[in-house]
């Protein structure tokens, strides 16, 4: 979800997203999406490649243990933590995991939207 709104706000930027661990696009991420018009659909869960991670100019972890769990990076690299819940996490109907994706991705949106007024 953070990639597909990072490249609404920031389409001159060279986005990427990857993680500790690769569990496949969320049906459920894809739906919330949508609500926003971005199409995620087409999105692979990606494993974080250290050559990619150590040029970048900014890492942003967003999930529990995801700011420990991420490799070490140079100096060089800005990094910044958002510490959502992990929406995939949640148990209960389906319009509680709705509300959870929800909940996340307008977090996220509201965090790009900041950065974007810096």
């Amino acid at each position: 979800m953070a990639e597909g709104m990072a490249k609404k706000y920031f389409p001159d930027w060279v986005i990427a997203s990857a993680g500790i661990e690769a569990h496949g696009l969320n049906p459920y991420a894809v739906k919330v999406m949508l609500e926003k018009d971005i199409d995620i659909s087409k999105n692979k869960s990606k494993l974080i490649d250290m050559d990619y991670l150590n040029h970048s100019d900014l890492v942003i972890t967003l999930c529990g243990g995801a700011k420990d769990k991420c490799p070490v990076t140079p100096s060089t690299v800005k990094r910044e933590h958002w510490g959502f819940i992990d929406p995939a996490l949640i148990q209960g109907t389906e319009n509680d995991k709705l509300r959870a994706f929800r909940t996340v991705r307008d977090g996220i949106e509201k965090r790009i939207i900041k950065m974007r007024s810096k």
